[in-house]
């Protein structure tokens, strides 16, 4: 039987107490809901209907019909995935300085705090 010891392992990003830091709060919230929209449903282990999958919305045309359909599947996705919040709003309009990209306005309410937080997100088609 062989016998390991003295294993060094070292990480980019460890904090003064040798562990790798988390992130807290609204940035954790916000880093969720970045995962919930890029996500695939099928494609997390243990979770196939796991995110909103917008990336599925990549070569559409930018209109009415495919900004109302982004919104939905936002809007339920982090509805279903992030309980920390309360969803207020999810707004999608059409970026101006690019024909082709979208951008999500996404306001919410932290259920712990009641602060109300807006996030934005953009996407290309």
């Amino acid at each position: 039987m062989m016998s390991v010891t003295n294993i060094s392992l070292t990480f980019a990003g460890l904090n003064e107490q040798q562990v790798l830091p988390f992130s807290e709060d609204q940035q954790s919230i916000r880093e969720v809901i970045f995962n919930i929209l890029l996500t695939r449903p099928g494609e997390r282990l243990m979770r196939p209907s796991f995110g909103a999958g917008l990336t599925d919305y990549l070569q559409q045309p930018n209109n009415q019909s495919t900004r109302q359909l982004i919104r939905d599947v936002a809007s339920a996705a982090i509805r279903r995935w992030e309980t920390r919040i309360e969803l207020l709003d999810v707004q999608v309009t059409s970026d101006a300085l690019d024909p082709k990209a979208l951008i999500l306005d996404i306001i919410y309410q932290h259920k712990g705090t009641q602060s109300t937080q807006q996030m934005q997100f953009s996407l290309s088609l």
